[in-house]
C-alpha cells in the first residue's frame, strides 16, 4: 500500500480540539488528512465521514456547492457527539483537480450541469477513488461507522474495504439558490440520496 501515516498534532477548532493525522501516498503524491476527536473504540459504531477537498467551498465559502456546509456540520456534529472522525480526502473537483473544476464551472456558466461539464472536458462524472481509506481507519483504529453521508458510492466503498456501515446518517445542509441545479444534478444522475425538501429554495437566498 502506497499509503504512509507520516504525524499527529492537536488541531484547535471553533467546534473543539480534534487530533489531526497526516498520511502521504507515495504513488500520488497526494496528502490526505485524518480527523479525530475524543476517545474512539474500535468495537463501537463511530460517527464519521469521508470528505472530498473543495477549496472553493470549504476554504472560500462557495455556494455553488454544499460541500463547505457538509464539512462544517459534521465537524459539529462530531463535536457535539464526543467523538468521531473525518477523512479529509485530496480529490478536488470529483477527482479532476482544481483547474479542471474552474474549467467545468465556466461550462456551467454557459448552461451546462455539472456532470455534462465534467464529460464535455474528457473526465468521467466522478474520477475519485476510496481505497486510501483502509489504511487511514487502520491508523485511527476504527472497524464500525455511522457515516455521515449521501453518496451511496462512499457506503458501497467502506464496505467493500472491510469497514461496517453499521448506518447512515444523510448530511442535507447548504441549499440555496445557487445550488439548486447541482443538488438536483447529484441526486438525479450521480444517484445521491437527498430527499424533496432539500431542492426547495422557496424563501431561502
Amino acid at each position: 500500500m502506497s499509503i504512509k501515516y507520516v504525524a499527529s498534532s492537536t488541531l484547535p477548532t471553533p467546534w473543539g480540539v480534534f487530533d489531526m493525522h497526516g498520511f502521504e501516498d507515495s504513488e500520488t503524491g497526494k496528502e490526505h488528512v485524518a480527523l479525530t476527536f475524543g476517545v474512539l473504540d474500535a468495537e463501537t459504531p463511530t460517527l464519521g465521514r469521508i470528505h472530498s477537498e473543495c477549496l472553493t467551498g470549504d476554504a472560500l465559502f462557495s455556494l455553488r456547492c454544499d460541500c463547505g456546509f457538509q464539512l462544517q456540520t459534521a465537524m459539529q456534529n462530531i463535536a457535539e457527539a464526543g467523538q468521531g472522525f473525518i477523512l479529509y480526502l485530496r480529490q478536488e473537483g470529483r477527482g479532476i483537480g482544481l483547474l479542471n473544476k474552474i474549467r467545468a464551472y465556466e461550462l456551467q456558466d454557459q448552461g451546462a450541469n455539472t456532470v455534462e461539464a465534467n464529460e464535455k472536458l474528457g473526465f468521467a462524472a466522478d474520477m475519485r477513488k476510496y481505497d486510501m481509506i483502509l489504511p487511514m481507519m487502520e491508523k485511527i483504529g476504527i472497524k464500525q461507522v455511522s457515516l455521515m453521508t449521501n453518496n451511496p458510492r462512499k457506503v458501497k466503498a467502506m464496505q467493500e474495504l472491510g469497514i461496517q456501515v453499521v448506518q447512515r446518517i444523510p448530511l442535507q445542509v447548504g441549499k440555496n439558490r445557487y445550488n439548486e441545479a447541482y443538488l438536483k444534478t447529484k441526486s438525479t444522475e450521480l444517484g445521491h440520496m437527498m430527499s424533496e425538501h432539500h431542492f426547495s429554495t422557496d424563501g431561502e437566498s
